[in-house]
């Protein structure tokens, strides 16, 4: 099975942390947003990938390469962003004829049961139910469970099934004749060609296509959302994980992830804070936060924080959004 994953945007939603890294390597719950991802489709069987780069490609490639580099990994580069379904366009030269392709996107964590998925006879698009569709791809359903429409980011919604980034596609040169048919032609949705609109031209073209349920689905575009999902995470984690810094003088209010070359002293941590590589906190009370690696902490008190790498804070007591190398004291 081989994946396709676009890791090309630039993040804008999640600035200053991607002005220095991708938003796919964000770190979240102990390692990368893309750590997690890899994780999921390498435990699926997937063993090999086409990564769609760009915009600080190669530390994406660089961080692949360090963990998962004796799977077969490919790059295709994207200089300019003209929409998810453009990039997946540009990949068409590592996609056999009549090779099975689940694309993934490169800021979604997901729990799915995606080896079920590799078993059906249909393309499967992922779905979950979400209270307003308007900002997302939407599927349509016939009577016997298939897909009748595709519709990206509908101003009057006919169905709450969302579209969550986890697309198994069967008929993949169908899928490139289809996104190569709207790049020609000029076929865009909000200045964008949409992956939804080459799959729904796929369906008009007699394809069929189902949806598969997708229990847990996080979009990791935004501050907030990035939290909610370190603290839905780290709820897997074991208490043992912290029991080391106990003993220093510090409250552990578990569920946390601490790596295990942090430095923690006289302080309060958690719950739901993921401490990285090398920090180092002291004299500092942190909740629902995350801390980047080399980050330093010093009479801090933050809540609801995204704590860039190797970032200085002293004499804090906010929520903050503070970007790589930042040095702040007050």
């Amino acid at each position: 099975m081989k994946a396709v994953i676009p890791v090309a945007g630039i993040g804008s939603r999640l600035k200053p942390h991607t002005q220095t890294q991708p938003k796919s390597l964000i770190p979240v719950a102990g390692k990368p947003i893309l750590g997690h991802i890899m994780d999921k489709l390498v435990d699926a069987g997937v063993t090999e990938f086409v990564f769609i780069i760009g915009y600080l490609g190669d530390k994406i490639e660089q961080f692949l390469t360090d963990h998962y580099g004796k799977y077969q990994l490919n790059f295709v580069i994207q200089t300019v962003g003209k929409g998810i379904g453009h990039a997946i366009w540009l990949a068409k030269d590592e996609i056999k004829d009549g090779e099975d392709i689940l694309i993934v996107l490169g800021d979604t964590i997901f729990e799915a049961d995606l080896k079920s998925v590799f078993a059906s006879e249909y393309s499967q698009l992922g779905v979950k139910k979400v209270e307003d569709p308007r900002q997302f791809g939407v599927a349509e359903l016939e009577g016997d469970g298939s897909i009748k429409k595709l519709v990206e980011k509908p101003s009057i919604p006919h169905s709450n099934l969302a579209l969550v980034g986890l697309y198994y596609i069967k008929e993949s040169q169908k899928l490139m004749k289809c996104l190569e048919h709207n790049i020609t032609n000029e076929i865009r949705n909000q200045n964008e060609f949409h992956l939804t609109d080459a799959l729904f031209c796929m369906v008009q073209d007699g394809v069929r296509m189902e949806t598969f349920n997708v229990s847990l689905w996080f979009d990791c575009g935004k501050k907030d959302i990035i939290l909610q999902t370190n603290k839905q995470l780290l709820k897997s984690k074991s208490a043992d994980a912290y029991k080391q810094w106990q003993d220093k003088g510090n409250i552990i209010v578990p569920p946390v992830h601490i790596s295990p070359s942090a430095v923690i002293e006289n302080s309060i941590v958690g719950p739901d804070v993921s401490v990285g590589e090398d920090a180092h906190i002291s004299r500092s009370i942190v909740r629902n936060s995350i801390i980047g690696l080399g980050a330093s902490l010093n009479n801090a008190t933050i809540e609801d924080s995204l704590i860039g790498s190797d970032a200085s804070l002293s004499g804090a007591v906010h929520s903050l959004n503070i970007g790589d190398s930042a040095e702040i004291n007050l």
